[in-house]
């Protein structure tokens, strides 16, 4: 299939989404994704945006890639993360219930600036990992379309960071909305095509794939399983793009919103892990990250169907991580001195920078820390559940020594194959993985029990 085509459509996308962002920029607009009249978004506008920036390029191609290495228990583990919309809607709907505008509001009424602080960090983190892991993708993808020219995959890398923000910084929060409905209608219609064309294939039956071990067995599949249930909670916590999108439209509106993404964010997850269990089935090499394998494994159409499904789904994460950070520099670390455009378009170009600069780097550890966020994320568990939940007051020490260990944990699991391996059990890495979870969870509860007290 032709690079021109690939590269036509992807431009057409993007024209699309810069007309669909808001034609007068507002504070409100930028920040709180208000409409023109000051219209809170509506139920599908907040569905399709929830949907379109958690199948983000990166966690597609994971689908896929687990997929291919443990068969169906792969794509199941990864499926399983996107539980976060049922815990995130739970969590979303206490934070209301308490009156609290954010997960910063409720943190910074029980723990003060340091405990706030301390979230802060990691969302921070967790924006920059969501940045350069969809240009990372971004960059593999021009970089098996045009092998022989070795810039393609750092000119690429710039030259969507750059359209990105210039569409994300005019509008902020309104645009990223705007643009994320366009971009989910045109994902949705394009991998639909694709996802047809591999389920109506001569060579794919539902049955072997729905039971296919992988080229790796399933037993990593099933741990890393395991992982997730243990993550799932706390996962969406941590996470500011839907934590922010918990906090803009009335409980009820929400509420469904949550509902609706989980369905169709586990469907489209599942149905691209298809993709990846069939390679596995007939055989198929990995190359590229599964790039390549598909360009010989599919008819051009179906192929250039899954690269501008990943192309679209990295430019919707982007827009909306961009976003999120402007909120987070200028609301929460008091940027600019406050809420302005000026201070909003900034802070967006400047995480867009430092991702895409994470992103030339070329390290491929880098996909680490996205995998690893989970476990930075889980000081949240006993908080949530002793202080939200339970309705039980915390120490600050408590709430700072799970924070210590769930960092400790992620920073253990990123270091593996260096100065970690002397501490960690000789087990595959997902095993390993699960082993620091546990701990994790079992330090950090005991510090929380051991700090609570009585009912607020």
């Amino acid at each position: 299939m032709s690079l021109s085509v690939i590269l036509a459509l992807f431009g057409a996308v993007i024209l699309a989404s810069i007309w669909a962002a808001p034609r007068r920029a507002t504070v409100e607009g930028f920040f709180a994704g208000n409409g023109p009249r000051g219209e809170a978004p509506g139920l599908w506008v907040l569905v399709l945006s929830q949907v379109t920036t958690w199948i983000f390029a990166r966690s597609l191609m994971n689908a896929a890639i687990l997929g291919y290495y443990y068969g169906i228990w792969g794509t199941l583990a990864y499926a399983a993360y996107y539980g976060s919309f049922l815990s995130g809607g739970f969590i979303v709907g206490r934070l209301r219930r308490d009156g609290a505008g954010s997960v910063q509001d409720w943190l910074g009424q029980r723990f003060g600036p340091v405990g706030r602080a301390a979230y802060d960090l990691v969302v921070a983190l967790r924006l920059l990992s969501e940045v350069f892991a969809n240009l990372l993708v971004v960059g593999l993808i021009f970089a098996a379309l045009l092998p022989e020219y070795s810039q393609a995959h750092g000119a690429s890398v710039v030259i969507v960071a750059a359209l990105g923000l210039v569409y994300s910084a005019w509008g902020g929060l309104s645009a990223a909305l705007r643009s994320d409905v366009v971009q989910m209608l045109v994902f949705l219609v394009v991998f639909g095509a694709a996802l047809l064309a591999l389920l109506l294939s001569p060579g794919f039956s539902l049955a072997a794939a729905l039971s296919a071990p992988g080229v790796a067995g399933p037993g990593q599949g099933q741990v890393l399983a395991l992982v997730a249930l243990l993550q799932v909670f706390s996962y969406p916590a941590h996470d500011p793009v839907m934590m922010d999108r918990g906090f803009l439209a009335d409980a009820e509106t929400t509420r469904r919103s949550f509902l609706h993404a989980f369905w169709i964010s586990l469907l489209c997850i599942l149905g691209f892990g298809l993709f990846g269990i069939q390679a596995g089935i007939v055989g198929a090499e990995v190359e590229g990250q599964l790039l390549g394998t598909w360009a010989g494994m599919f008819p051009g159409w179906v192929y250039l169907a899954l690269v501008l499904s990943l192309l679209i789904s990295a430019l919707s994460t982007l827009d909306s991580a961009l976003a999120s950070a402007a909120r987070l520099a200028v609301e929460e670390w008091g940027f600019g001195g406050g809420r302005s455009l000026w201070a909003g378009r900034v802070a967006m170009a400047g995480f867009a920078g430092l991702g895409a600069l994470l992103t030339l780097w070329g390290n491929q550890s880098l996909f680490d820390a996205v995998a690893v966020s989970g476990t930075a994320s889980m000081f949240l568990t006993p908080v949530l559940i002793v202080g939200l939940v339970q309705g039980r007051r915390i120490a600050l020490w408590a709430y700072l020594a799970s924070f210590a260990v769930a960092l400790a944990g992620a920073v253990i699991y990123f270091a593996r194959d260096g100065w970690a391996m002397a501490i960690l059990p000789d087990v595959p890495k997902y095993s390993q993985l699960l082993c620091i979870c546990l701990v994790v969870l079992a330090l950090g509860f005991a510090a929380v029990l051991l700090g609570r007290g009585a009912r607020r």
